[in-house]
């Protein structure tokens, strides 16, 4: 794991808080940042505002590198729509505590044990939950992007409704939407009305 944040004591803190879980590399500004990323990175935790670099930017060199890694923005930047564009997995505003680190880190580790289609249809969701919980109704319902956004989440979720139903095991059903995580949750309903954790 890479974590890229330009204030040291900041990124120390989230070092020794994920230091028991995997191995920890830490960067400083973007510029090291995309020096250190590599294929042994499987996830970064990016701050967007930096000196030098901005995070968007490093965002856009991994992409442009073809690394295969799990992004989660954390930082103090409010989320808007020009999210919807941006290639990350998860998406944390600061401050933030150990455990929703822990937790998202957990979280987009799980991610890579699902295909595709899935692993695409938690980025979306996820950011599909960040907008609702930030933007009013008004300002959703006028925004195009957030509703390509939803329309996409929709197919996504129809193909994993197909998928899930050619699951024989409920408890595989109900893992694997425990594993899209709350924000998943709270954005979705089962078809059914019930609670995928019941």
């Amino acid at each position: 794991m890479l974590i890229v944040e330009d204030e040291s004591d900041l990124a120390d803190l989230y070092s020794a808080w994920l230091g028991d879980h995997c191995a920890v590399r830490t960067a400083y500004d973007g510029d090291e940042a995309v020096e250190a990323i590599d294929e042994t990175i499987d996830i970064v935790l990016l701050d967007r505002r930096m000196p030098g670099l901005s995070g968007d930017e490093v965002l856009d060199a991994i992409q442009d590198r073809g690394i295969d890694c799990k992004v989660a923005m954390v930082t103090a930047v409010e989320p808007d729509f020009d999210i919807v564009e941006m290639g990350f997995d998860d998406y944390l505003v600061k401050p933030v505590s150990r455990e929703s680190l822990i937790e998202t880190v957990e979280g987009l580790l799980r991610r890579d044990s699902y295909d595709d289609g899935v692993q695409e249809l938690f980025s979306l969701a996820s950011k599909k939950a960040i907008l609702e919980a930030e933007k009013d109704a008004v300002a959703l319902e006028n925004n195009e992007e957030y509703q390509e956004l939803s329309e996409r989440v929709e197919t996504l979720r129809a193909e994993l409704d197909q998928t899930l139903g050619e699951f024989d095991d409920d408890t595989d059903v109900a893992a694997m939407y425990r594993d899209i995580g709350g924000d998943f949750e709270d954005a979705f309903e089962m078809d059914d009305g019930t609670d995928p954790d019941a």
